[in-house]
């Protein structure tokens, strides 16, 4: 005999409460804020689109996970939400309950929703908003949202274009993070899909966090995404897929990079790209940098050797990735040498030389051994301790490209 769930108290009177629009969106200011999480969600599953738009302006929690309700979007819900963000920015004085300051439309923020609808263990209200207390730190302005977008699908572009307006409209979007798209652009419904998108992506004027993977459609379009930007861009992530030189070129001439800490190239093939392209890009961040990731880019002896020198000047670098290129010995010890001076890098990952393999390109461990023994005597020499990572890439103990396993020497 199954045991008889009955809905909560709290969640019986939210559902009561949608029934009336009108009484919902008046009844707001004056509501307990545990009724806030369960009314919302009888106004999305129900589409009220009124009373979603009402309460964006007068949502009391510091973040809206709006993803964790996301699994089967409608538009005119998600339409609803932004138009109360719209208006709720448009307005000199805020209203006096709201606290917004996070529109998360990530799929991580289900628990929010869990605890409210009795799938999980009733908790306080203070705890639950607990883990945005790091996010509203780096708020330099209360009530000025920071919207967290993240977009993965599985479906055939042609899904995308139902949502591709609404991405141009969130013109206060600060973190754009963008997963691999599925579809083939040969066709013409996915082709004219991925254009509507773009174009939106190309308005986003804000962004100060930028992270896509496998972004096909930036290929030759980079600086059209760069020079709407009226922001500083302080974390840039493009990864695996095709870049040309002219975005490269486009990357270091941008002058809302001047305070970036992250750059995250991990995948995109550089090879062919003029060494000295690298150099300039380094020379503009130098000042700012914290993070380098340049695995698996196709980078040799040239390119590394050209960006020595302004390496050697990135004075708050703390990570330095390079694994998966094809980089001799002596120029790995030169680069050893020309980081030496810089006392806040503490995370550095290498390939195994190039000297450790074969013609045929099988890895020799005995000769990867003793190269590694090689680099440690440098090291000693320089006097200075640091931990490092020479392997080949992926990683031998778990498989990524970017190992975590740090070894405290060579």
């Amino acid at each position: 005999m199954s045991a008889y769930n009955p809905p909560r108290l709290v969640t019986l009177a939210a559902m009561s409460l949608v029934r009336d629009e009108a009484l919902a969106i008046s009844s707001l200011e004056y509501l307990p804020m545990e009724l806030y999480p369960p009314l919302f969600m009888a106004a999305f599953s129900g589409r009220h689109s009124e009373t979603l738009k009402a309460m964006v302006q007068a949502w009391p929690f510091a973040r809206l996970p709006l993803g964790g309700l996301m699994q089967k979007p409608h538009q005119g819900t998600i339409q609803a939400v932004l138009g109360g963000l719209d208006v709720l920015l448009a307005q000199k004085v805020h209203p006096r309950r709201c606290k917004l300051q996070v529109l998360d439309l990530r799929n991580t923020g289900q628990d929010f929703w869990n605890i409210w609808s009795g799938d999980m263990d009733h908790v306080s209200a203070t705890s639950l908003m607990a883990p945005v207390a790091k996010d509203m730190s780096r708020t330099k302005h209360p009530l000025t949202p920071l919207v967290e977008v993240e977009l993965s699908l599985t479906q055939e572009l042609s899904t995308l274009a139902k949502f591709a307006s609404l991405l141009g409209k969130m013109r206060n979007v600060q973190r754009l993070l963008l997963s691999p798209i599925h579809g083939s652009v040969a066709e013409e419904q996915d082709h004219q899909a991925l254009v509507q998108f773009t174009s939106q992506i190309l308005r986003l004027q804000y962004l100060q966090d930028l992270r896509m993977e496998g972004p096909a459609f930036l290929e030759g379009r980079l600086n059209q995404m760069l020079r709407c930007l009226k922001t500083s861009l302080y974390n840039i992530s493009i990864t695996n897929c095709l870049l040309t030189e002219s975005d490269l070129i486009h990357l270091s001439q941008c002058r809302n990079i001047c305070q970036l800490k992250g750059l995250n190239l991990n995948g995109v093939t550089l090879t062919n790209f003029r060494p000295e392209l690298l150099q300039v890009l380094l020379e503009k961040v130098a000042g700012t940098l914290e993070e380098l990731d340049l695995n698996l880019c196709g980078i040799m002896d040239s390119h590394l050797m050209a960006i020595l020198p302004v390496l050697s000047s990135c004075s708050q670098l703390r990570v330095l990735s390079i694994c998966g290129n094809l980089i001799s010995m002596a120029v790995l010890e030169r680069l050893l040498r020309h980081t030496d001076g810089l006392s806040d890098l503490s995370l550095e990952l290498y390939p195994a030389p190039r000297e450790s393999y074969s013609s045929l390109g099988i890895l020799h461990q005995e000769r990867l051994a003793q190269l590694k023994a090689e680099l440690w005597e440098i090291l000693t020499d320089l006097g200075r301790p640091r931990k490092i990572w020479v392997s080949p890439s992926p990683c031998p103990h778990c498989g990524d490209d970017m190992c975590n396993h740090l070894s405290p020497n060579a």
